[in-house]
C-alpha cells in the first residue's frame, strides 16, 4: 500500500477532492431543494439526471481519450464540472438543475475512466489488488468529508456551491503537474446483455437491483432529510453514515464470500439490508436509529454490489470477465436511472419520506428472493474454485472493474502455481521417503 500511494499520490489526492466536491454538490442539491421549495417528485428528476449523465459518459468517454488523450479530457471536464457547481445557485430551477446533473454525472464518469487508466498504469502485478482498494478508500473518504464542510455555511446562500467548485478546479493541479506518464487506453468490447443473462442471470437481476438502491442512497438520501425536517448537521451525519457502513462492511463480507456459497451470502446480506430499510423506515423519527439504519443500509448494499461481480465471475472464463464487466455497468446504470425517479414518486405519495427506505426495503427483498430462487436452478460453484473477492465502488467504471478483473486473474493464477508447486514438494518428500524405506529394507 505504501508503495501504492508513494507512486500514485498525485491522483489519489485529486480523486480525493474530485470526491468532496461530488459529495458536496449532491447533498447540497438536496438541502437547498427543500428551501427552494421544489417538490419531491421534481428533485427526483433532478437527481436522477446524475445518473443519466454517468451511463452516457461511460460509453462515450473511451472514444474521447482515444481522440484527444488524458491529460485534454480530463482538464476540460474538470473545468466544466466546476463551472456548473457556480451555475446552480445563478439559477434554482429544477430544469437548469437536471441539465447541470446531466453535464456532470458525464464528465464524472469520463473523469473516472481517466483517472482509472493512470491507476491501472501506476499499479503492478503485486499491488493491483491494494491500489483499488486505496483508490475506494479515497472515494469514499472524499464523500465523508464532503459531508462535513456542509456546515461551514448556509445552504441558502452561496458559499457552499463555491467550495466544491474550487475543490475540483484544485483537484486537477497535482495530477496534471505529476510526471506520471500518460498510458496508453484500450477497453474491451462489451459481452452482449443475453449472452451475459444467460451466463449469470442472478448477476444482472442483481446488478440492476442494486443500481436502483444505489442511487437512492447516493441521490435521494439528503432530499429524504429535507422531508424528514432534518438539520443541515443531521443529513450531513445521515448520508456519511451510508458511506462509512461501506467501508467497515466491506471486508469482512469479502472474507467470508471467500468461505461459503456466495448465493447463500447474498441472500443473507440483502434480508440484512431490507431489515435495516423496514426498521428506518418504522422509526426513522429517532435520529440515532436513523443513523444505524444507514450504516447497515450502506454497509450491505456496498458489499453486495462486489458479491454480484464477484459470482458472476465464477461462471466466466478468464477471457470474457473483462467483456462481461461492461455489460453488468451498463444493467446497474440503468437500475440507477430509476431509482431516484421511482423513490421520489413513493416518496411524494402519502407514504412520505418513509417511502425512501421502503423502496430499498423492496429492492433488498427482491434481490433476496431470486438469489434464493437461483440456488434451486443451478448448483453452487465449489469454494475451492471460486475467485477472489475484490472490494469495488458501485460507481467505478468499466476501467476500475477490469483492474479487479485482472487482480481476480492473476491472484488465481498464483494460487494455481502456489498449488502445483506444493504438490510436486509433496510428491519429492513422498519419493524421498520410498526411497529411504527401499534403503532400509535393502540393508536389513
Amino acid at each position: 500500500m505504501i508503495q501504492v500511494v508513494s507512486s500514485a499520490w498525485a491522483l489519489l489526492l485529486g480523486m480525493c477532492l474530485l470526491m468532496v466536491g461530488n459529495g458536496m454538490q449532491g447533498t447540497l442539491l438536496g438541502i437547498r431543494g427543500g428551501i427552494e421549495g421544489f417538490s419531491t417528485f421534481q428533485m427526483s428528476i433532478v437527481m436522477s439526471a446524475y445518473f443519466v449523465g454517468f451511463l452516457g459518459g461511460s460509453r462515450m468517454a473511451p472514444g474521447m481519450i482515444r481522440r484527444v488523450g488524458h491529460v485534454r479530457v480530463f482538464a476540460a471536464l474538470a473545468s466544466l464540472i466546476s463551472a456548473v457547481m457556480i451555475l446552480y445557485p445563478t439559477f434554482p430551477n429544477t430544469i437548469v438543475w437536471s441539465i447541470g446533473r446531466v453535464l456532470i454525472g458525464f464528465c464524472f464518469s469520463a473523469v473516472y475512466v481517466t483517472a482509472e487508466s493512470w491507476l491501472n498504469n501506476a499499479a503492478t502485478n503485486e499491488n493491483r489488488g491494494q491500489a483499488l482498494s486505496a483508490y475506494m478508500i479515497v472515494q469514499t473518504l472524499g464523500i465523508v468529508i464532503a459531508q462535513a464542510l456542509l456546515l461551514t455555511a448556509d445552504p441558502s446562500g452561496f458559499i457552499l456551491f463555491v467550495i466544491p467548485s474550487v475543490l475540483v478546479s484544485i483537484a486537477v493541479t497535482p495530477i496534471l503537474l505529476s510526471i506520471s506518464p500518460t498510458p496508453p487506453f484500450g477497453t474491451t468490447k462489451p459481452m452482449s446483455l443475453s449472452t451475459l443473462m444467460e451466463t449469470s442471470p442472478l448477476g444482472c437481476v442483481g446488478m440492476f437491483l442494486l443500481g436502483g438502491v444505489f442511487s437512492a442512497q447516493f441521490g435521494m438520501a439528503a432530499v429524504y432529510g429535507a422531508e424528514a425536517g432534518l438539520s443541515v448537521a443531521q443529513i450531513s451525519l445521515f448520508v456519511a453514515a451510508f458511506f462509512v457502513g461501506s467501508v467497515i462492511l466491506q471486508y469482512p463480507i469479502g472474507w467470508i464470500s471467500d468461505r461459503m456459497d456466495r448465493r447463500s451470502l447474498i441472500v443473507i446480506t440483502a434480508l440484512i439490508g431490507g431489515a435495516g430499510s423496514m426498521v428506518g423506515m418504522m422509526l426513522g423519527h429517532i435520529f440515532p436509529i436513523l443513523l444505524a439504519t444507514a450504516f447497515v443500509v450502506g454497509g450491505m448494499s456496498n458489499p453486495l454490489y462486489s458479491l454480484i461481480m464477484a459470482h458472476t465471475n465464477d461462471f466466466l472464463e478468464h477471457e470474457d470477465m473483462a467483456s462481461a464487466s461492461g455489460g453488468m455497468l451498463f444493467i446497474n446504470g440503468l437500475g440507477a436511472v430509476l431509482g431516484p425517479v421511482i423513490t421520489g414518486w413513493m416518496m411524494g405519495t402519502t407514504l412520505g419520506p418513509g417511502g425512501f427506505y421502503l423502496f430499498t426495503a423492496v429492492l433488498f427483498a427482491a434481490l433476496a428472493g431470486y438469489a434464493s430462487y437461483r440456488k434451486t436452478q443451478r448448483a453452487a460453484v465449489p469454494v475451492e474454485d471460486t475467485g477472489n473477492y475484490v472490494p469495488i465502488y458501485p460507481s467505478a467504471t468499466a476501467v476500475a472493474v477490469e483492474i479487479a478483473q485482472e487482480y481476480v486473474i492473476e491472484a488465481e493464477q498464483e494460487a494455481a502455481e502456489e498449488a502445483a508447486q506444493k504438490s510436486a514438494e509433496e510428491d519429492k518428500i513422498a519419493h524421498d521417503s520410498d526411497n529411504y524405506v527401499a534403503d532400509d529394507i535393502k540393508r536389513d
